[in-house]
């Protein structure tokens, strides 16, 4: 079994992944009355038809060492979650190597930020290390199949650095 190290989750080593979802150093506008920063665009939703939908996900806690069984895309959508709590959470991706992962990576979030994977990128699921896991999904909604799964025949071994 192959171990892989988790890194904090950066925006320049994620960003071949997707994007991270967190404030700016300030806001790009002020709104309702000067009271509310409001941190715009933060992240590109791509979509081939469907639509965007925001959906709750509750996912189980997961605990230290994580046995990486499986890994999944979605060739229509890119996929944003933002966790409804200030926990941090587990987030694990790979290149495409000819149509399966390559060598996985594993990123640790800061408490509060989110992550946009990008259209087609190879991830883990929804990795929570605390509860209550619950986090709001903004993803592509609509007909055909949008999801890919490829199961390793020998697991990695995802720990703490």
């Amino acid at each position: 079994m192959t171990t892989i190290l988790i890194k904090p989750l950066t925006t320049q080593d994620f960003a071949p992944f997707g994007e991270v979802i967190t404030l700016r150093n300030s806001p790009d506008k002020l709104i309702n009355q000067g009271l509310c920063g409001r941190h715009h665009d933060l992240a590109h939703m791509d979509f081939s038809g469907g639509r965007a939908g925001i959906s709750l996900f509750d996912a189980e806690p997961r605990s230290l060492p994580y046995d990486l069984t499986m890994m999944e895309r979605h060739p229509d959508g890119s996929q944003a979650f933002l966790p409804m709590t200030q926990h941090p959470f587990l987030v694990i991706v790979a290149p495409d190597d000819t149509g399966q992962p390559g060598t996985p990576q594993a990123f640790l979030t800061a408490p509060g930020r989110g992550i946009n994977f990008h259209r087609n990128t190879w991830h883990g699921v929804l990795t929570p290390l605390h509860a209550p896991g619950l986090f709001a999904v903004i993803d592509r909604i609509g007909d055909g199949p949008n999801l890919e799964e490829f199961w390793f025949d020998t697991p990695y071994k995802i720990v703490s650095a």
